[in-house]
């Protein structure tokens, strides 16, 4: 297994950028956006938000159509637990509270003999802020991550994985970064919604740091609108440090 390296400064200098890049973008729609909204509608219907039918939507309550599941299957509105023994599957949306739903099962798994040694990941994401605690925890237990065969892992979900002392990825199993969406058509003030963006962003990169990823993984992220999903092929799985073993 080759030996984790710490992000360089030319990598966090990149990943700088482009989050200023975003930012700096964001702002100028933001504010565009504000001043819209303070013109008249014709009829006062309220506008309807961009589309693009050549792009296959993001859809956090549906995994993504597959060979056997033509149309998708749906997600469950919060993370779900199986598995026995060492090995416990996480599936669904990421839903405020998870993180300590997550704990508890932990905990109590433990104290019946039943330590986790590998959790196994199926989520499209959800709650930033619980996707980053489930990742310190992981990492603070000794706990590894995957995403098998058929399984995804998007969004948020990232988060989590990186938490894993050992991560890996299937052939099969798919792993997809984006912007963090901030709701549908509803937009806060732009300096209001900069803010919120930095911070999340700041914090987002500190995890990305303390789990010994490559923070660049943020230029796609921040590439990437929230209603499009970027999927990482096996190359930037290992440029971005996300897996620990190229195998």
């Amino acid at each position: 297994m080759d030996e984790i390296r710490p992000p360089s400064a030319r990598s966090l200098r990149r990943a700088i950028l482009a989050v200023l890049a975003v930012q700096a973008g964001i702002a100028a729609v933001l504010v565009a956006m504000d001043l819209l909204a303070a013109l008249p509608r014709p009829g006062g219907a309220p506008g309807a938000g961009p589309a693009d039918p050549s792009v296959r939507p993001y859809v956090p309550d549906r995994h993504p159509a597959g060979p056997d599941t033509p149309r998708g299957r749906p997600m469950a509105e919060r993370l779900t637990f199986e598995g026995t023994g060492d090995r416990l599957q996480i599936s669904g949306q990421i839903a405020p509270g998870d993180a300590d739903r997550l704990l508890g099962e932990l905990s109590r798994r433990a104290r019946n003999g039943d330590a986790i040694r590998l959790l196994e990941l199926d989520s499209t994401g959800g709650s930033v802020r619980d996707a980053l605690a489930i990742g310190r925890t992981l990492r603070e237990r000794g706990i590894d991550t995957a995403v098998g065969d058929g399984a995804i892992c998007f969004s948020a979900c990232p988060y989590m994985f990186a938490g894993g002392v050992e991560r890996s990825v299937a052939p099969d199993g798919r792993l997809g970064v984006h912007q963090h969406y901030f709701g549908e058509n509803t937009f806060l003030p732009a300096f209001m919604a900069v803010k919120d963006i930095q911070r999340g962003q700041a914090e987002v990169m500190a995890h990305l740091r303390e789990m010994g990823i490559d923070p660049a993984l943020l230029e796609p992220a921040m590439r990437t609108p929230p209603g499009e999903i970027y999927l990482l092929d096996r190359q930037e799985l290992i440029a971005f440090r996300l897996v620990t073993s190229e195998d």
